[in-house]
């Protein structure tokens, strides 16, 4: 790996991180080519940072990749701006990723439902994903509520929605997608209130095989996406936020 430019610029580097094992040295390394190149300033935009999801130690002899992840990062990169960072536990990024900041999608997922024109509910499938829903809701003026999630292992969960009285559309909005779980539990939860037409969109569309046929079988009619990760479902552009982001870094 080679690189040329001009002595003293900050250089931004552009990184889809999706399939990380592949990806991560390679990053790190071209972090170290763009200083000895002659960087001043080196930052890392990474729409979907991955290992974010193990941030505690849930079995014994497991380690916190989170923080593993994100020092490791943090030392090789001035900054590290993505997108909707998996961050339950936590409350900012750099709370495990020094200098890092988690950029809302809220605002760009609020324009695609104005667009709709349809009157729906915003649900959030647990109570973790409350602020950014009710963000999201805000923006968009329509009403929201969230779920109480029960997992069943690392692909079953179960659940309950309350307060979708008389709610006919209900759009289900989620950070991550992979096994389809959970919003295929959040469907069926919203079916059993009574809702006709279930929508869901999500940040990162990472999506295992079967899993958008497991969410159809659950009554969703359409699953969207922002485009963190290249997927059939991506509709919402995330460039603009990012863009924004680095206008910012770049003061």
């Amino acid at each position: 790996m080679r690189v040329h430019l001009p002595t003293g610029r900050h250089a931004v580097l552009v990184r889809s991180l999706h399939q990380p094992n592949a990806k991560l040295v390679e990053t790190v390394l071209a972090a170290d080519a763009l200083r000895r190149g002659g960087a001043r300033r080196v930052t890392l935009v990474a729409p979907y940072l991955p290992y974010m999801r193990q941030d505690a130690q849930f079995m014994p002899g497991e380690p916190v990749s989170q923080r593993v992840i994100g020092e490791w990062l943090g030392r090789a990169f001035d900054a590290v701006l993505t997108v909707e960072a998996h961050l339950h536990r936590i409350s900012r990024l750099d709370e495990c990723v020094p200098r890092g900041r988690s950029l809302s999608v809220a605002p760009a997922i609020a324009q695609w439902l104005r667009r709709r024109r349809a009157p729906a509910v915003v649900v959030g499938p647990d109570e973790e994903s409350e602020p950014w829903v009710r963000a999201v809701a805000l923006a968009s003026r329509l009403p929201w509520a969230v779920g109480r999630k029960r997992r069943h292992g690392d692909r079953a969960a179960t659940v309950e929605v309350d307060g979708l009285a008389g709610a006919r559309r209900a759009v289900i909005v989620d950070d991550i997608a992979s096994s389809g779980g959970t919003l295929s539990a959040t469907a069926r939860a919203l079916r059993r209130q009574g809702v006709k037409t279930v929508d869901a969109v999500v940040v990162h569309a990472i999506f295992a095989r079967g899993a958008l046929g497991r969410i159809a079988s659950a009554g969703v009619r359409r699953v969207v996406s922002c485009d963190t990760i290249p997927h059939v479902t991506n509709a919402i552009a995330v460039a603009p936020i990012v863009a924004a982001a680095l206008r910012v870094e770049a003061r």
